[in-house]
């Protein structure tokens, strides 16, 4: 069958996604699959960013190429709704210190269009890089396979795009590989800037970073757990913006934490065997991904990391010393838990991609003093949305504890539970059930109604 007859086929049987389909998707990622993505990236000898651009067989410019026609094949089978592009750019030397010539640098974008007039500019962004290094970030010519660091998160988007492209969604997903990760977040701060200037309205951006290997330098085997870093003071807050949260303690409650809360949850209901430990921190420590230029730019995002990393096979050449083996190679890999990784990736991006957008200007009315809470927010306009949710929790739990349907209305009196003493948000729930994220209201004093002048 030709590409023309598969497009065809492919648009004539895709079907709206919901719950049932995204159970189907969770089943249909293949460990296998990933297995061969990743094996071969590291056949590419190296993927430094500073190496050939067009050897066909080795260096960054062949690992690009091959993820370029991964892509299409996967556009194939969308019925027409995702496309794919490389984005190109030439870094100046001076900006990133790693990079010492002018380089040229291509993130390789394939973008799932939403279906939905209402929902489809708003859009999911998920990436992994596929540039790898040795020890030294400026070495071109060395053999650097990178298969944890990071063929592990490239492996987890492209079979993620693979599962997700035939199915339908009301928002946009985009399914991101970049390259200069290594040289100081390069092809992520490029696509940034670019979404940033172009006004793209990212709901939510995940990077998978070193996803790939479960037995930690620390000798513990977990294949269960992942970590999800979010940020919770906002990169991008403005003084005005830190002294309202600083008056009413919502630290712990920026759009990146509300994020992050959303995929444990949504892991928890779709992967029970599964644990995602909530980071409180934007990364670790020495160390930064590619979901930092968005955060910068206002943008939610998290990151994904294994619980336990072995830095023997992170940023080594490859050798042996002592009769330890160094160096970042495909056996230290458990494909395995990659899929597992990749469940949680679609899982997150479905449920946000058919849900309705988080509610806006959401505001806690503070012009009286009162037990209960007095809650604002706008309308949302999607045409499937059912009502809205009040959650709330105690302000040292972690997690949302409660939550109440309250109709499709735009203001909420919570009788008898004071904004002093809890964490309040509201989320928007679809006709389907699909859920937003939280969103925290701010603290809002309305002016009481200008008298009329005596006739």
């Amino acid at each position: 069958m030709n590409r023309i007859a598969v497009a065809l086929l492919a648009a004539a049987l895709a079907l709206p996604a919901s719950a049932d389909s995204t159970a189907q998707m969770l089943r249909d990622v293949d460990s296998k699959r990933i297995e061969h993505t990743i094996k071969t990236l590291v056949s590419f000898g190296t993927r430094s960013t500073l190496s050939s651009q067009d050897d066909p067989k080795r260096g960054i410019g062949a690992a690009r190429d091959w993820l370029y026609s991964e892509f299409q094949k996967i556009a194939e089978t969308s019925g027409g709704r995702m496309t794919v592009e490389l984005q190109s750019f030439d870094q100046e030397p001076g900006k990133f210190a790693r990079i010492a010539k002018t380089t040229k640098l291509t993130n390789v974008v394939a973008t799932l269009h939403g279906t939905q007039p209402e929902s489809e500019k708003r859009v999911y962004v998920v990436s992994g890089h596929y540039d790898s290094m040795c020890s030294s970030p400026t070495d071109a010519g060395c053999d650097a396979p990178g298969a944890n660091d990071d063929a592990s998160g490239t492996a987890a988007v492209l079979e993620a795009a693979r599962v997700m492209a035939p199915h339908k969604f009301d928002a946009t997903i985009v399914f991101m590989t970049v390259p200069g990760e290594e040289q100081g977040l390069v092809g992520s701060t490029h696509f940034a800037e670019v979404a940033k200037q172009g006004q793209m309205d990212i709901d939510a951006m995940f990077t998978n970073d070193i996803v790939g290997n479960t037995l930690g330098g620390n000798g513990v085997r977990d294949r269960t757990t992942l970590r999800v870093f979010a940020e919770g003071v906002p990169s991008d807050e403005s003084e005005e913006e830190g002294r309202m949260r600083r008056s009413v303690g919502g630290e712990n409650d920026s759009p990146s934490r509300e994020l992050a809360r959303f995929i444990v949850e949504t892991a928890k209901s779709k992967l029970p065997d599964f644990h995602v430990q909530l980071i409180y921190r934007r990364d670790r420590y020495l160390r930064g991904g590619d979901h930092i230029p968005f955060l910068e730019r206002g943008y939610p995002a998290v990151r994904f990391t294994e619980p336990n990393e072995n830095y023997n096979h992170q940023h080594q050449n490859v050798r042996v010393e002592n009769g330890v083996q160094y160096g970042d190679l495909p056996e230290f890999v458990d494909f395995a838990y990659v899929a597992k990784v990749t469940r949680v990736n679609v899982a997150a991006l479905a449920t946000l991609a058919l849900a309705p957008a988080r509610p806006s200007n959401a505001v806690v009315l503070t012009n009286r003093l009162t037990n209960d809470t007095d809650l604002q927010w706008a309308p949302n306009h999607e045409p499937d949305l059912d009502h809205y949710e009040i959650v709330w929790r105690d302000t040292d739990a972690p997690m949302w504890q409660h939550s109440r349907a309250v109709g499709n209305v735009t203001t909420y009196t919570v009788k008898g539970l004071s904004k002093d003493n809890f964490i309040f948000g509201i989320r928007a729930v679809d006709k389907a059930g699909h859920r937003s994220p939280a969103t925290f209201p701010k603290p809002k004093r309305e002016a009481p109604p200008a008298k009329k002048p005596a006739a």
